[in-house]
């Protein structure tokens, strides 16, 4: 009984610190977020911080574990829905991870120019990892789902999914350039909405549907790039 009130106990420790972690990124920035920021937003020391996390950027991948963990989480309910059609989970899952990202807006600004950087490159690459192993299932399931509908054409629900995930990695990469690029004032609205319009053609192709099945928010698009 003790081991499993000290390992609850050490998920809450853990829990705090990227606690502070996240509203730090949001008002300081995470440049500017040093870890004795963090110890005195904890109450904690050095040895504790060390206990948990290697370093600040595996502090950051914790931040947006949680983060995507929390946006898998509220796709669920529609995409275990058995009423409703492959097609439009699919669109839901699209939409509600922008959804997601859109209601924590400072604290997706506050990651994304940092994100980029070749001192993340491992964090990203685990990031990616760990998308595949949560979200290829659920995309699987739907495509199945979809297959035995008859929207999609696909020979396999499972390789299609890593698919559709390498692409929407692939795709969230983009969007984070272009969001950088946007403000450098580098790209034009029209040219952000024609990029990330492109893999919306490309998951339509990958599923065998057609052409504007699939669409990208330009609503969403003008609020997060205008």
């Amino acid at each position: 009984m003790s081991r499993s009130v000290n390992v609850a106990e050490q998920t809450l420790r853990r829990d705090a610190f990227i606690d502070v972690a996240q509203r730090l990124i949001q008002t300081k920035a995470y440049e500017q977020m040093s870890i004795q920021d963090i110890l005195d937003g904890v109450g904690s020391s050095r040895g504790a911080f060390y206990h948990y996390f290697d370093s600040k950027q595996q502090l950051l991948q914790a931040v947006v574990t949680r983060m995507g963990d929390a946006a898998m989480t509220t796709l669920q309910p529609v995409v275990r829905d058995p009423s409703v059609s492959a097609l439009a989970k699919l669109q839901h899952v699209f939409t509600g991870i922008a959804g997601w990202k859109a209601e924590r807006r400072d604290l997706v600004l506050g990651i994304a120019e940092i994100w980029m950087s070749d001192d993340n490159a491992l964090v990203r690459e685990k990031l990616r990892q760990r998308l595949t192993l949560d979200l290829a299932p659920m995309l699987a399931s739907i495509i199945a789902q979809g297959r035995d509908e008859g929207a999609f054409t696909v020979t396999s629900p499972d390789d299609a999914a890593r698919v559709l995930v390498s692409l929407m990695y692939a795709a969230n990469l983009l969007a984070t350039e272009l969001f950088i690029a946007r403000r450098a004032m580098l790209v034009t609205l029209e040219e952000v909405a024609r990029l990330l319009g492109a893999y919306a053609e490309a998951y339509e192709r990958v599923l065998g549907v057609e052409e504007g099945s699939l669409r990208i928010d330009s609503e969403l698009i003008r609020d997060w790039y205008q």
